[in-house]
């Protein structure tokens, strides 16, 4: 029998357009095909923990754990909700999307967790802690100003510092017990551009992760140089006052912003994320090594397809997961991978007054989808993903809109709309900047199914809506949507399940169950 390296199989297999995954157990990039933007990361012992952004969702600051930095599940959030002014409630025409927290940052100190970030929604600085992730409460502390795109760093002397800033980086120091800035400490700036590296001209220069390694301390950034692409620029000192010298350390794909970690066979990683359409900000890993006391990213300077890492056991049920609403008496209410669009109403929804069902409850007028209150959303995910809901409208009232969306500032729907007595399945579309019903399909069912397909493969990001009257034999309705990446919502696609109410509050509808694949 002849015998191949696993080398020359995946060159075998990658030649001959095999789906590598199907051949070889490799971990690929991107690592999560999945909106996970702003990654921090930690290892502690053999296990990692990672933060990301989502941003307005709640609850908020998702935490990450895995054991190979391949297969993650989120095991907490830092907090369920931020505040409750009129832009995190939905109120008063206002909304939070593309606010709400930003850039976490994750540390391990002293035999606890700490996670910081900051909000421009609040004006305000966070740090959480807590000793065990997943199983005690994070403890909040928060104190102005909003400190931009901040690293939290605690020193070898005992204090603690954050850098933050974009371009201009300013190092402050911290109370010892963290509760705000230090009367008297230090507060100077480190860096004049960070992106002086990259080029004369860059529009970034933020996203500060700062690492020690080897006595040196490492500044990582991102800058976008102009007419080029997301680079990442590192800047090292001996101490964290300077003077620090800079350097280009990556530029492929657009593939930065993150910092570095090691695993406990002594190898080296970048995680960074890229820029993909509507689908997000997607993660990668990218191997390094040290040369004369800088990090070398990438292989030849790339970031490479394969990983010599585990394979991916999938995205189901770490970041999505399809749920039938049925609870036992010691389950969470909602599973980690849902978030509620905005602060939830928490009386309004109800996954115990019907068994086996999630509820959902209008308690006010709304005329637009995206100012609706209590939308459920998860993520959408590629290459390609499709999520169906089956839905009981029995209890709507004239004028309610309830069923399946994709979510961001150009959504599209696909639901039951109870308008002049009739209850009729509609597709909107709202990729032109304003929703329009595309198709109204009369409907006197006591149940429908619905269905949005999703292809992000290539950038193609276009999705079709379908509906079936028993869930079996599926019926395409509307048009495809041209999916696009919105910079007011600043976050990739999501599926979301809502109902609103336009004309007489107080209907009801109940979700039996949705299912991801």
């Amino acid at each position: 029998m002849i015998k191949l390296s696993s080398t020359l199989v995946v060159l075998i297999v990658i030649l001959s357009g095999m789906p590598v995954t199907a051949q070889v157990k490799t971990a690929q990039n991107p690592i999560i095909f999945a909106d996970v933007p702003d990654v921090s990361m930690i290892r502690v012992g053999d296990t990692y923990y990672m933060s990301s952004t989502t941003m307005h969702m709640n609850p908020g600051v998702p935490v990450m754990r895995s054991k190979d930095l391949v297969n993650w599940e989120i095991v907490s959030y830092t907090y369920s909700t931020l505040g409750d002014n009129d832009a995190l409630t939905l109120n008063n025409g206002k909304n939070a999307y593309g606010r709400g927290t930003w850039a976490s940052c994750i540390r391990y100190h002293n035999g606890t967790f700490y996670v910081s970030s900051f909000s421009s929604t609040t004006g305000k600085t966070y740090i959480w802690s807590t000793k065990n992730i997943g199983i005690e409460p994070w403890k909040e502390i928060s104190f102005s100003p909003s400190f931009h795109d901040h690293t939290l760093f605690f020193d070898d002397d005992g204090r603690v510092y954050l850098i933050y800033g974009n371009k201009k980086l300013t190092l402050v120091e911290l109370k010892p017990d963290l509760t705000g800035v230090k009367d008297g400490g230090i507060n100077q700036v480190i860096i004049e551009n960070s992106s002086a590296p990259s080029g004369p001209e860059s529009s970034l220069g933020e996203g500060s992760q700062l690492f020690r390694v080897n006595g040196k301390l490492y500044l990582f950034n991102i800058t976008w140089p102009k007419g080029g692409m997301r680079t990442v620029v590192v800047h090292r000192a001996d101490k964290i006052t300077g003077p620090w010298e800079g350097k280009l350390v990556f530029q492929d794909k657009g593939v930065a912003q993150g910092g570095i970690v090691d695993t406990p066979d002594g190898r080296w990683f970048a995680y960074l994320f890229r820029d993909y359409g509507s689908v997000g900000r997607i993660p990668y890993l990218v191997p390094m090594k040290w040369e004369d006391g800088w990090p070398v990213i990438g292989v030849n300077g790339k970031a490479p397809d394969l990983l010599d890492l585990p394979a991916s056991k999938g995205l189901i049920p770490g970041i999505v997961a399809s749920d039938e609403f049925k609870r036992r008496k010691k389950d969470q209410a909602l599973p980690l991978v849902w978030q509620w669009n905005h602060n939830p109403v928490n009386e309004l929804w109800s996954v115990t007054a019907r068994k086996g069902f999630l509820r959902l409850t209008t308690s006010r007028i709304d005329t637009l989808f995206v100012e609706a209150r209590n939308t459920l959303t998860q993520r959408t995910f590629g290459p390609k993903c499709s999520g169906s809901a089956a839905i009981d409208v029995t209890n709507m009232k004239e004028g309610d809109f309830a069923g399946l969306a994709l979510l961001q500032r150009k959504f599209g729907l696909v639901g039951v709309k109870y308008t002049d007595g009739a209850k009729a399945i509609v597709m909107v579309n709202a990729q032109s900047g304003r929703p329009v019903v595309v198709e109204s399909i009369p409907f006197n069912q006591k149940v429908a199914y619905l269905k949005a397909d999703c292809d992000f493969t290539d950038l193609k990001d276009v999705a079709v809506f379908f509906y079936s009257l028993d869930g079996k034999t599926w019926k395409p309705i509307g048009n495809q949507l041209k999916m696009e990446y919105s910079m007011p919502h600043f976050m990739g696609y999501r599926y979301g399940l809502f109902n609103y109410a336009t004309k007489t509050p107080g209907g009801s509808v109940d979700f039996d169950w949705f299912r991801i694949k």
